[in-house]
C-alpha cells in the first residue's frame, strides 16, 4: 500500500512560485498514476493535475495549464507540482493521491491513497 506525504506549501504573493513535493512509500510506486487535487474553504475538492505511471502522460485542469507542471521521479518515489504565476484563486489545501488505475484520473474517487495535504496561500 502506498503512503503519501506532501510538503512545500506556504504563503506567496501573486505572480510567485512554489514547488510542492509528495514523498511516497511502496515498492511499486512507478506503476501508479499520481494526481494533485486541491480544496479551498467552502468548496469541493477539485482535480489539478495527473501523471500516469507507465508512459508519464500528463493532464491538467484548464485553469492551471501553462502555469503548473507535474513531474515524477520514480527513483526517489516522489511526485512534484511546480506552480508558477500563482493567483489568489489558487489558494487551497493541496493533496497528492495515487491509484493503480489509468483512466478517469480527473475523478477523486479513482484514487485510494491520499496524503494529508499542504496549504498554499496566495496573497494579492
Amino acid at each position: 500500500q502506498v503512503q503519501l506525504v506532501e510538503s512545500g506549501g506556504g504563503l506567496v504573493q501573486a505572480g510567485g512560485s512554489l514547488r510542492l513535493s509528495c514523498a511516497a512509500s511502496g515498492r511499486t510506486f512507478s506503476t501508479y498514476a499520481l494526481g494533485w487535487f486541491r480544496q479551498a474553504p467552502g468548496k469541493e475538492r477539485e482535480f489539478v493535475a495527473t501523471i500516469t505511471g507507465s508512459s508519464g502522460n500528463t493532464d491538467y485542469t484548464d485553469s492551471v495549464k501553462g502555469r503548473f507542471t507535474i513531474s515524477r521521479d520514480s527513483a526517489k518515489n516522489a511526485v512534484y507540482l511546480q506552480m508558477n504565476n500563482l493567483k489568489p484563486e489558487d489558494t487551497a489545501l493541496y493533496y497528492c493521491a495515487a491509484t493503480r488505475w489509468s483512466t478517469m484520473l480527473h475523478n477523486s474517487g479513482t484514487y485510494y491513497a491520499w496524503g494529508q495535504g499542504t496549504q498554499v496561500t496566495v496573497s494579492s
